[in-house]
Order: C-alpha cells, then sequence, then structure tokens
C-alpha cells in the first residue's frame, strides 16, 4: 500500500483531542491536559470521550468511534492527540470508517493501548502515525520538556527526518549487529499479540518491529514473543528496535528468566540487527517514533536513522 504522511503540524493549527482507549478517570486532571496541549501555540477541539466513562472505558464503543471518524473527518482539525491509553482502542477496529481517513489523512499521536489504531491506520490507509506522548497520564505527571521538544520536531516540518538520539544520560545498546533498512512498524508488545489472527494484524515482511511494554512478566513477555516467533513475524522483519520495559522484571520470589534473556532467546537467534534500550514507551522522558516510514538502524554503531521525513 502506498504510504501517505500527514501534513505538519505547527502553532496556530487546531488539534481534536479524544480518547479512543481507556477513561480519564481523575477528572481533575482533564482540564489540565487540555491546557498542556494549547500551551504549545495549538487550538484544542475536545471530543465527547475525553470526560465520558463506561465501566474502564472512555465511554461506549459507539462514542468513542464516532469521536475517532468525526474528527477525522472536520476539516477544521488539523491533528488528532489521544488524550491517554489503557484499554478499548482493539474493541472499535472494525467500526471506524477508513474512507474517511483516506480522504482525510492527519497526523494521529498516542502510544500503549492505541497501539492497535496505530496497526490499523497503516494497514487499512497506509497512514504514517506518531508513537509518541500523551497529555494525559494516571499518575498525574503530565509531559516533560524533552519528550515534548521530540514530539514537536517528529509532527512539525523537519518530520523527524534524522539520527535518532536517546534521552540524555541513557545509552543505547545493542544485541545483534549488522545494518537493516525498512519501514518502521509496532509499538507495545501487548496489543501486537493481542491483534494477531485480525484483518490488523501487524505485517512484518521487510520491515523494522519496534517494541515496548510495561507490567508484563517476563514469562508473558516470552509467550507474546512466541507467538509472534511461531507466526513468523520475527522471521519476516529485517531487524528490531526495542523500546522501554517499565516495570517488567519477575515477580518477587518466583524463579523466572529476566526480561533480557527472553529478548536474547526470541530475537538474538535470528541473526538480525537489533537496537536496545531506547527511551520510547513507558517511560520519562519519552521519545516520538513515527510508525510507517524507512528507517535503516545499525547494531554494531547502534544507531537509528529516520530516512526519510514523516509529515509532508
Amino acid at each position: 500500500m502506498k504510504t501517505v504522511k500527514p501534513k505538519a503540524l505547527g502553532k496556530g493549527d487546531t488539534i481534536g483531542l479524544i480518547a479512543p482507549s481507556g477513561a480519564a478517570l481523575y477528572l481533575d486532571r482533564i482540564d489540565p491536559a487540555v491546557e498542556a496541549v494549547r500551551s504549545l501555540g495549538f487550538k484544542v477541539v475536545e471530543g465527547k470521550s475525553c470526560r465520558s466513562i463506561y465501566g474502564n472505558l472512555a465511554g461506549s464503543d459507539e462514542l468513542r468511534t464516532a469521536d475517532m471518524n468525526a474528527f477525522f473527518g472536520n476539516d477544521a482539525i488539523d491533528g488528532i492527540f489521544c488524550l491517554k491509553g489503557g484499554y478499548g482502542t482493539p474493541r472499535i477496529l472494525d467500526r471506524i470508517n477508513y474512507d474517511v481517513i483516506r480522504a482525510n489523512p492527519k497526523a494521529f499521536v498516542g502510544y500503549s493501548d492505541i497501539t492497535a489504531t496505530h496497526l490499523a491506520l497503516g494497514r487499512e490507509c497506509g497512514l504514517v502515525t506518531f508513537h509518541g506522548p500523551m497529555p494525559y497520564s494516571d499518575k498525574g505527571e503530565g509531559w516533560d520538556a524533552p519528550s515534548i521538544a521530540i514530539l514537536l520536531s517528529t509532527i512539525g516540518s523537519s518530520g523527524g527526518k534524522g539520527r535518532f538520539e536517546n534521552p540524555a544520560g541513557r545509552a543505547i545498546g545493542s544485541l545483534g549487529g549488522g545494518k537493516a533498512r525498512g519501514r518502521l512498524v509496532g509499538g507495545n508488545l501487548c496489543l501486537i499479540a493481542s491483534t494477531m489472527g485480525t484483518p490488523w494484524e501487524i505485517d512484518t515482511r521487510g520491515r523494522i518491529l519496534f517494541i515496548e511494554d510495561i507490567s508484563e512478566r517476563p514469562y508473558r513477555i516470552d509467550r507474546m514473543l512466541n507467538q509472534l516467533r511461531l507466526a513468523g513475524k520475527l522471521e519476516e522483519a529485517l531487524g528490531f528496535v526495542i523500546g522501554d520495559w517499565c516495570d517488567c522484571g519477575p515477580e518477587e520470589g518466583k524463579r523466572s528468566l529476566s526480561i533480557d534473556e527472553v529478548l536474547r532467546d526470541h530475537l538474538e537467534s535470528t541473526g538480525k540487527p537489533i537496537l536496545s534500550n531506547l527511551g520510547v514507551g513507558h517511560c520519562r522522558p519519552n521519545f516520538t517514533l513515527p510508525l510507517g516510514v524507512e528507517v535503516e538502524i545499525d547494531g554494531d554503531t547502534k544507531t537509528l536513522d529516520i530516512l526519510e521525513a514523516a509529515t509532508s
């Protein structure tokens, strides 16, 4: 499918803020999140899902889907930021109007549970999307300055083109040498695994696979990576980019492989280039990666180069 790049965003543009996943349960943190986006020089249109609660979800499936379809179809909205993750995007993948999105490509930003939507928009529309920070978190941590600087650069006119630089004090590692070039796909490993067997499962053929996760024990990471291995997804990928593994250690007192051992068991054996320890995912700072663009990784020099702008 042809790759489609959204227009670059800058001050004065209008951001549609939606919650296609979990509910923002701390309602007093929503206004500061909206103001945080405005403080970057954007106008903000808030979706109904941002303040809706249906169990753990940000409103019903119909409401969250309606926000998604309406905001992509609204010519007055220039880009879309997800308020938060949580759980819920897989429930609406078959309800999204992909024809509307194909006709109105826009920058779409989020991570964690938003991964399912990234996968769907890539497969259905060829749309370049952005694995990047969101203005609300359950812990009220908000956005940090380094993360926002990278976000604005990546969704702006430069489109993130150039060498990816890790957050200060955090070195990029390598689990496998050599070079590979391909389009970057992926995101949260749990969501990648949960969409297997659906029309929106990840396509790793000739691509670089990016993975990260939070609060998963090593045996669960092992199970998900093994699922991808058995499905041929690891063999089909040209290389791997490993982000952050927040709170993914073994349960205290239980025998377990470490997360590093699990990653090495499944990825090193492929003999492909592997970058590790990128400051991308459930971490602070959380740097933005454009999904769907051509990148080159070098496991020997431990570098990631984004070869093309993610925006038009």
